[in-house]
């Protein structure tokens, strides 16, 4: 009796000893690059499939990141949209004013900068646009990915800001996965004063698709507790999220702030779109980095299952924070 209870014990054993030396790799899926400059796209794969593509043709006003998949496979944001066609899905920018120039450059409204097209669009040459110059460094092995871009905020082809931009992707398993994002903008030729509001600047935004927006029943949570756009728009947070049930279940994204020792204010819109300020001395007034001088900051981007309690956005924020994505 005990020798023959002994053997499924033993293959048990077995399964859970071959279990424990693959399962690493089958519960986090390892992430690959996929890269065509033809038609200005680099695609994040998890476990082969897309995840997140970044967007640099030279037919764009704006370098941006679309589409973003959810852990099921559904896009979760919009890439133009009315009323507002210059929010790009997921993407950074800014109004600015060049020491000696006559306007602010609005790469915000850098679409408006283009030509006039047919169908009431507009197209390239863009007056003023962020492009990608580079990849200096496209790097991906396991569960984990490293991507660094150099873009430039020019106008009238002259860079007016040079941008390093950073992005780790881990991934968690189950179809989930943390962007991490680190960008520095460097005033390199001259003197740059940032003018926008404290509303129209992304840094960064994303701009959901209308299925997870609140007007059709998605849910904005900081991390004090607070839902919906009045209780959390311009208040200060460590993170938003936003989830909603779509087609079935139940998925959201969060964007976390980096703890800089500074209090950051967010925008929240119940139609899609959210993002955090930078802290208040460097939103909403003027103020200029000179020459040679730089700004950053650093954000993640959950993309999770579930809502903000079952997602376990507030244990994976504390995880981020501590880098533990092991």
């Amino acid at each position: 009796m005990g020798r023959l209870s002994a053997r499924p014990r033993a293959a048990g054993l077995l399964i859970l000893f071959c279990a424990a030396a693959l399962g690493l790799h089958a519960s986090k899926p390892r992430v690959t690059l996929a890269r065509d400059d033809a038609s200005g796209r680099l695609t994040v794969l998890i476990g082969g499939r897309e995840a997140l593509v970044f967007q640099y043709g030279a037919e764009l006003d704006l370098a941006h990141y679309w589409p973003m998949r959810s852990p099921g496979g559904r896009n979760m944001l919009i890439q133009k949209t009315e009323p507002y066609p210059h929010h790009r899905s997921f993407w950074f920018a800014d109004t600015v004013r060049p020491a000696g120039g006559d306007r602010d450059v609005s790469f915000y409204n850098g679409l408006y900068s283009g030509v006039p097209t047919g169908s009431g669009g507009y197209g390239p040459p863009f007056r003023d646009r962020v492009r990608l110059a580079s990849f200096p460094r496209l790097e991906a092995a396991k569960a984990r990915a490293e991507i660094d871009a150099e873009l430039v905020w020019e106008s009238d082809g002259r860079a007016v800001l040079d941008e390093a931009r950073r992005l780790v992707v881990h991934s968690l398993g189950g179809g989930e996965y943390l962007l991490d994002l680190t960008w520095t903008l460097t005033a390199s030729g001259a003197d740059v004063t940032f003018t926008s509001d404290d509303v129209h600047y992304a840094w960064p935004y994303l701009r959901l698709d209308p299925a997870y927006s609140g007007e059709r029943g998605g849910r904005i949570v900081s991390d004090s507790g607070a839902t919906g756009e009045k209780a959390t728009n311009m208040k200060p947070a460590l993170w938003i999220d936003y989830s909603n049930t779509v087609d079935g279940p139940t998925e959201g994204v969060a964007v976390f702030q980096w703890p800089d020792g500074r209090e950051h204010r967010w925008l929240t819109r119940e139609y899609g779109t959210f993002g955090p300020r930078r802290p208040d001395d460097l939103s909403g007034k003027p103020f200029t980095v000179g020459k040679g001088e730089s700004i950053t900051q650093r954000v993640g981007v959950l993309v999770h299952r579930g809502d903000v309690v079952t997602g376990r956005v507030r244990e994976r924020y504390d995880k981020y924070v501590k880098g533990d994505w092991k």
